[in-house]
């Protein structure tokens, strides 16, 4: 099933424009839902008791990318966006803070699942990705 869910690159694709346009990354309702995706993600690759919730994450996915549509993207612009080496380094190092500041240690998958528990009982929406095995 770690197979099926969408690679955070392919959420990545929605966060960014082009010169003529304020860039996607700093409209903040596309850049936390990016943020969320990517913290999902990486709580459910290292964590071995929590499973990603696949339908609540492709919602996001198409609404986010909507949202990017109606203010002007087009496809070829959120795709060119998506492949940026940058961008995606900045959303890591962003995600890598925020779990750092939650508990996570890399070492330990346990911190993972702490994390992603924690954001599963208050009802974020990083936990409305996520879900107990």
């Amino acid at each position: 099933m770690r197979h099926l869910i969408l690679p955070v690159s392919v959420f990545v694709l929605i966060a960014g424009g082009i010169a003529a346009k304020q860039p996607l990354r700093e409209i903040k309702a596309i850049d936390n839902a990016v943020f969320d995706v990517a913290v999902a993600d990486q709580i459910r690759k290292k964590c071995p008791d929590i499973a990603p919730r696949l339908v609540q994450a492709y919602t996001l996915y198409r609404s986010t990318r909507k949202h990017a549509r109606d203010l002007g993207y087009s496809d070829e612009e959120i795709e060119a966006y998506g492949d940026s080496d940058a961008e995606k380094a900045r959303m890591r190092a962003k995600g890598e803070a925020y779990m750092r500041a939650n508990g996570v240690v890399t070492s330990d998958p346990q911190s993972y699942c702490a994390l992603g528990r924690k954001e599963i009982q208050k009802s974020s929406r990083i936990g409305s990705l996520l879900r107990e095995k």
